[in-house]
């Protein structure tokens, strides 16, 4: 692959097109390195994936992670993370880092804080003091920290919230774009805006033209996975993801099982991120080829085989099932960081295996297969 180099006006190229979907390769520039894409960035909210290393995160091939500005303002606070210049020391990641603005903590904190036209009131959820946070403040926030994608501050609205109020809701977030894109200053940093508008197309519609009528380096779908049915979330994001700018990346917010992966990706979808690989890894799931295996159940208790024998991580290569499940029967912790290093090694390479699949003209071939051998339900 010939080496990508931005200029003013181009951070990301598209390297390669599906002749059948609008699934599509590219490459981003940032600050700490290029990104292959489409790409799954591990969670990593409080400046840490939890129960991996760096190191684990870089074996497991992760070229991107977020973080989340509204916790790390929070705890430890900016002016520390300042003091080690910036997060990337901080956490000891070389790699490209995006931070979420705290957005969607104004829908899953909604007793906490209070919306005004200046932006959001909130009480702490850790020890209840006080923050004002602004589309302007929260900018300044991700510049200190000096991530290489700043996400905008947006109003993320209830999936049952009513027409007239996710009307305001995106009338809102454009006003927080303008505002944000006027203060942000720092030229080695990407910012993205964020698309909003519920399930009502239309909506979402004017959201996208006002928000790219702003202009920003990469666009994102937001609100949606709030507890809408999938239906619903499938057809807005593969109505919408084509009339986003094509040149630019596209992100899906909060988004992650393997399934969505394929389908999101077929819609054009560039970029993912969810915690499901260490959420279900806290409660003894492991994700496979084959669907979910809930390793701590007693069916696993004599299975000497690995989580996944296609699989050629860490934990697949050295430990059994059988091995795991005594592990988190014994409530040791090793068990949690095994399974969580599985499920981030599946999902990103995962979207790798699609990534060279749409390379190669087999992404709807990959696809089938895919869907054949996976069973969603818990096993």
């Amino acid at each position: 692959m010939k080496t990508f180099i931005p200029n003013a006006t181009s951070n990301f190229q598209i390297t390669a097109r599906d002749s059948k979907t609008h699934a599509r390769t590219g490459i981003m520039c940032t600050a700490h390195g290029p990104i292959e894409t489409p790409v799954f960035m591990p969670v990593g909210t409080q400046g840490t994936v939890k129960a991996l290393s760096p190191k684990d995160l870089e074996e497991c091939g992760a070229e991107i992670i977020l973080s989340n500005a509204y916790h790390l303002y929070i705890r430890p606070g900016i002016d520390i993370i300042r003091e080690a210049q910036g997060l990337h020391k901080f956490m000891g990641w070389s790699k490209p880092i995006l931070t979420d603005s705290g957005g969607y903590q104004v829908f899953s904190l909604a007793r906490l804080r209070e919306i005004t036209e200046e932006g959001v009131r909130f009480n702490s959820h850790f020890d209840g003091r006080e923050i004002f946070l602004t589309p302007e403040n929260v900018v300044q926030t991700q510049e200190k920290l000096g991530s290489d994608i700043a996400m905008i501050f947006d109003e993320c609205p209830p999936h049952d919230a009513t027409r007239t109020q996710i009307q305001e809701a995106v009338r809102r977030t454009v006003d927080w774009a303008r505002r944000a894109k006027k203060v942000h200053h720092r030229e080695d940093q990407l910012l993205f805006g964020i698309i909003q508008g519920g399930n009502f197309l239309d909506l979402r519609k004017e959201s996208l033209e006002q928000t790219v009528a702003i202009g920003f380096d990469g666009y994102a779908v937001g609100g949606v996975s709030v507890g809408e049915p999938k239906e619903q979330m499938e057809e807005v994001v593969g109505e919408i993801t084509p009339l986003m700018p094509s040149e630019k990346p596209r992100y899906l917010m909060g988004v992650g099982t393997p399934l969505d992966f394929f389908w999101a990706i077929e819609s054009g979808i560039d970029m993912f991120d969810c915690v499901n690989p260490t959420r279900y890894a806290r409660n003894g799931a492991a994700f496979t080829r084959f669907g979910k295996v809930v390793v701590r159940n007693a069916e696993y208790s004599k299975d000497q085989t690995p989580l996944d024998e296609t699989c050629r991580c860490y934990t697949c290569l050295n430990f059994s099932r059988s091995y795991l499940r005594h592990l988190f029967n014994c409530e040791e912790i090793l068990g949690h960081r095994l399974v969580t290093y599985h499920n981030v090694y599946f999902f990103v390479s995962l979207v790798r295996q699609i990534r060279e699949a749409i390379r190669e003209g087999r992404f709807v071939q990959l696809k089938k297969e895919f869907l054949f051998h996976y069973d969603e339900s818990i096993r």
